[in-house]
């Protein structure tokens, strides 16, 4: 069952006979309504003549159209925040290029219902409430000045300020849930007391909004009234995860040998043989196209948190739309449970090297490029990879790298405290205070790509090898020139930068070690400050000290003995 609510909304003018207030509401359906949500916004313009008007509506209107176009993996709040921020500036351009509309500025308070969770964003004096079984409960706080005098100006607004600094909460939902979102004009007059008798008075939304901003007027308001009144009807499923339960539902392939059919696919031969999953080569034999299947192993049936993972797996794949990645190939009708991927001749960097393949500096310097570029765009999307190495990256026979595998991976944006991190990624390339804190944060994918391209030119490792269930030690990481001669110093400088010991010393973005990539010789990283001893190891600094001091009491022993 999808999230089912009920809306209703008014806005009426005031004495000043011009409605500088601005409301709205966009409810999808389907896939939008799973990754997206429900959302509804009002604005109360400020700045006198029209140009309070047009500041509440072009930033409701943009929130509206712009907010839908975010990708599914961000957030709530940094979809809103985004498209806030680019809103702000043209209010503020828009403010300085014309004399009619100068000092035009708005309030903004938004709500989103999405899944079984509720969003709040807010700037300015503009509210959103919650009635839950008959408490009214203010969810956001006005953006005023303090002082006695000023009790009625705005300190936070959209359009008052280059930055923009929005409230963001967020909590579950519950079904019977009412939200209210109201102008100034609305809170400015009637007391809690006697809204909560409105809305409790008037069941349906839209005479409940109406109710409001008519009672508001009729009590000597001044102001406009506007009200948006939403209701929650439905919840759905728990989660994302749980919204893909039709296809969860499919079974598992039994395990396909070469020359088995399913579903117009013929197999071709068996990829890879994992634990949990089985990845197949197989052709389409309605148009003869070779594609990847992923699935489960047979054994896997039951699993629901498999299950899930494959879906999750999927749903992140088909949103990162890149040539950096294998694309994932739609299927009207599928018999399993199971997904498809582009299918690309070549190899891994790992088989590569296993099979004996050298790497030229200059190549090697290509396809880290080209690494961090992928990266990069799983980063725009809030997505961590979490086990970048030599074997999850792909290198075409089309000379095109294509970073592979994200079952591992997390959306950070859909992620919640309390959701289990599962799998860190492999020990040879998991950053050091990944042993420690095993949240996943951006910065490990660089560390982790740097130790491939490290990998990739010496096949050594900078710390040595490190095994499972290890807990390794870390001193400082082996320049890559004592196995590799001929690596030249300024990518050695930017190797070892981002393969440091300490998280402050490494790259900070994709885009800042892609830039020292791209620069090269031609403006050099400077080389990483050898750290001192007691940084580095600190025991054997105090074996040091404890055996300096031994030997000078021996000496101060002899010259007493004398």
């Amino acid at each position: 069952m999808p999230l089912i609510v009920e809306v209703g909304y008014a806005s009426l003018t005031g004495p000043r006979e011009r409605n500088e207030d601005f409301c709205g509401v966009a409810t999808p359906e389907g896939q939008e309504l799973d990754n997206k949500g429900i959302l509804a916004a009002v604005a109360d313009g400020i700045g006198g003549h029209k140009g309070g008007r047009e500041a509440a509506e072009y930033t409701v209107r943009g929130l509206l159209s712009d907010y839908f176009a975010t990708p599914d993996t961000w957030s709530v709040p940094r979809s809103i925040e985004t498209v806030t921020t680019a809103l702000n500036r043209w209010v503020i351009a828009e403010g300085s290029r014309n004399a009619e509309l100068a000092g035009m500025a708005t309030t903004l308070s938004a709500l989103v219902l999405r899944g079984r969770r509720f969003y709040t964003a807010h700037i300015g004096d503009s509210r959103i409430y919650r009635l839950q079984q008959g408490f009214l409960q203010q969810m956001t706080v006005d953006h005023t000045w303090e002082h006695p005098e000023l009790n009625n100006v705005l300190s936070r607004a959209i359009g008052l300020d280059p930055r923009v600094l929005m409230d963001f909460s967020d909590g579950d939902l519950a079904v019977n849930d009412r939200f209210l979102l109201i102008s100034d004009g609305i809170w400015g007059v009637l007391p809690d007391a006697l809204m909560v008798e409105v809305l409790l008075d008037h069941p349906e939304p839209q005479a409940a909004a109406a109710a409001l901003s008519s009672l508001a007027l009729a009590h000597g308001g001044h102001d406009n009234a506007s009200a948006v009144v939403v209701d929650v009807l439905a919840l759905p499923a728990a989660s994302l995860r749980d919204s893909l339960e039709s296809e969860a539902s499919l079974p598992l392939p039994h395990r396909l040998k070469v020359g088995h059919e399913i579903d117009g696919l013929q197999i071709e031969e068996i990829l890879h043989d994992a634990r949990e999953s089985l990845l197949y080569r197989v052709r389409d034999l309605r148009n003869g196209q070779q594609l990847v299947l992923k699935t489960l192993q047979p054994g896997m049936v039951g699993d629901s948190g498999a299950t899930a993972a494959l879906l999750m797996e999927a749903w992140r794949a088909r949103r990162v739309v890149s040539p950096f990645f294998p694309q994932v190939v739609p299927v009207e009708q599928k018999s399993c449970l199971y997904y498809l991927m582009t299918w690309h001749a070549g190899a891994t960097l790992q088989h590569r090297l296993d099979a004996g393949q050298h790497f030229p500096v200059g190549e090697g310097a290509r396809l880290g490029i080209a690494l961090l570029k992928a990266i990069a765009t799983l980063h725009r999307l809030d997505i961590v990879h979490r086990d970048i190495k030599t074997d999850n990256i792909h290198l075409g026979q089309d000379g095109v790298l294509r970073l592979l595998d994200l079952g591992v991976a997390i959306s950070l944006g859909e992620r919640r405290a309390d959701d289990p991190i599962g799998q860190a990624g492999t020990p040879s390339y998991m950053a050091p205070e990944l042993f420690d804190n095993p949240q996943p944060q951006f910065a490990y994918d660089l560390y982790a790509a740097g130790v491939t391209l490290y990998h990739l030119l010496t096949r050594k490792y900078p710390y040595g090898e490190i095994e499972p269930f290890q807990s390794p030690l870390f001193g400082e990481p082996t320049r890559p020139t004592r196995w590799r001669p001929e690596i030249p110093g300024w990518l050695e400088n930017i190797l070892l930068k981002a393969v440091a010991r300490e998280a402050r010393d490494r790259f900070e973005t994709p885009e800042e070690f892609l830039l020292a990539l791209e620069r090269g010789a031609a403006r050099p990283i400077a080389a990483p400050g050898r750290q001192p001893l007691v940084r580095r190891n600190p025991l054997k600094l105090w074996k040091i000290v404890a055996a300096a001091s031994l030997v000078i009491n021996f000496v101060l022993l002899l010259i007493l003995l004398r």
